[in-house]
């Protein structure tokens, strides 16, 4: 692969970069104190324009149609834009390139009929709603999506829908207005042919938010964590998305973009804590010295940038992947940096959270957020264990056996 970005790619890079710090950055405390005390940011709509009219809108969608508003980057020109947003929790809302909406939209625009796309998918391109995926579910391994047991019952004109799903980024936003949902529709097919998605409006009669979900005592306040229970909800046939028996088909989708995206984010935080660990060992001492002079904390920080600069370029061969191969072509790549870069933010988090001390655990810094968020990375979208199995299933065993093999000696008679 080239390892130069493209002029286009670093012309946005700079364009967004200019924006975030004239724009989003100077805000950020009044974002903290606003959701805490209200749930939401008042001035996030008036950022929203401003990032349209900058034309920083929809940086994350390589593919959409000529009446629709965005920029049309590639997966690998849309890597150092995300590495900005990256840099703050809520920063990618302001471009409308936040989780779950951007994955949704994926999978509305290649699975989705041209009404679906009117109803559903437009308003989300426009940032006029807010959206949800139902997967997981409190009673079952849902690492092994086969066990999913929501059942999605075809009764006339009508689908069925019961079931109870939980951990739904984005759920108990209040301007949620539906999810796409994966259930049991076919319970006789193959493993993966039982499963079909649907949509289902939040208004829906029967959909109801049993609450709002925290992870490891983090809230999210850009997409609120929800548990819903689906009690008989009906829906029209029309709101199937794709194909009965495809469900498998359609999160597949929408998974590959949404866990390279989650990766170029954590790259651009693991350098806020970087830098973070570097401002704040210049400035605390222990016994007589600053501690950046101490080798350990040395070591700490230098690790962190040799970890962070391998799982980037990782990330970035991933993209190129994905620009090229697509999705099927790319698999092994996403489960490559699925694996290592939650893993590396987990560790920078911890090393930062040593260097900082008991301040590193407040709500004073990001980096007990940086913590958990890495940890739950390592199960959302697919666990570590799942991943590596799917790597270890790509090696290809050599064609001799290891008594033929030429790079031992034999041995001695």
């Amino acid at each position: 692969m080239e390892f130069d970005l493209s002029e286009s790619s670093l012309q946005w890079r700079d364009r967004l970069q200019a924006f975030f710090d004239k724009e989003v950055l100077p805000r950020h405390r009044d974002w903290a104190r606003q959701v805490n005390a209200d749930g939401m940011a008042s001035f996030m709509p008036e950022l929203q324009r401003k990032a349209r009219a900058a034309g920083l809108w929809n940086l994350a969608l390589p593919e959409l149609a000529d009446d629709e508003p965005g920029t049309r980057l590639s997966n690998l020109d849309y890597a150092p834009c995300a590495e900005i947003m990256g840099r703050l929790f809520w920063a990618p809302e302001v471009f409308n390139c936040q989780a779950p909406d951007v994955p949704n939209m994926i999978a509305l625009q290649n699975c989705a009929n041209d009404e679906q796309k009117r109803r559903w998918l437009h308003p989300l391109l426009e940032g006029q709603t807010r959206s949800a995926f139902g997967m997981t579910e409190p009673d079952v391994a849902s690492s092994d999506a086969t066990n999913i047991a929501t059942t999605i019952v075809r009764k006339g004109d009508d689908y069925v829908i019961r079931g109870r799903k939980w951990f739904i980024t984005g759920a108990a936003h209040p301007h949620c207005s539906f999810l796409i949902v994966m259930g049991v529709s076919h319970p006789e097919a193959s493993r993966t042919s039982r499963h079909s998605c649907v949509i289902v409006p939040m208004e829906e009669k029967g959909v109801r938010l049993v609450r709002p979900l925290r992870w490891m005592g983090c809230m999210d306040h850009v997409a609120p964590i929800g548990e819903i229970d689906f009690d008989d909800v009906r829906i029209p046939l029309e709101n199937l998305l794709g194909k009965e028996g495809e469900g498998f088909r359609v999160a597949q989708v929408r998974l590959g973009p949404a866990r390279i995206h989650h990766c170029m984010r954590s790259i651009g935080l693991c350098e806020v804590l970087i830098e973070l660990m570097l401002a704040r060992a210049a400035e605390r001492t222990a016994f007589g010295r600053a501690i950046i002079e101490y080798d350990t904390v040395q070591r700490w920080i230098a690790e962190s940038r040799v970890e962070l600069e391998q799982a980037r370029l990782l990330t970035y061969r991933c993209a190129w992947l994905l620009d090229r191969a697509g999705h099927q072509g790319a698999w092994r790549d996403v489960s490559l940096i699925k694996v290592a870069v939650p893993a590396m933010l987990q560790r920078i988090a911890d090393r930062a959270m040593q260097v900082f001390g008991a301040m590193g655990g407040s709500d004073d810094t990001p980096i007990h957020q940086a913590l958990a968020w890495g940890r739950l990375l390592r199960i959302g979208d697919g666990p570590d264990e799942v991943h590596l199995r799917q790597i270890f299933k790509m090696e290809t065993p050599p064609s001799w056996g290891i008594a033929d093999s030429p790079f031992l000696l034999p041995r001695p008679a």
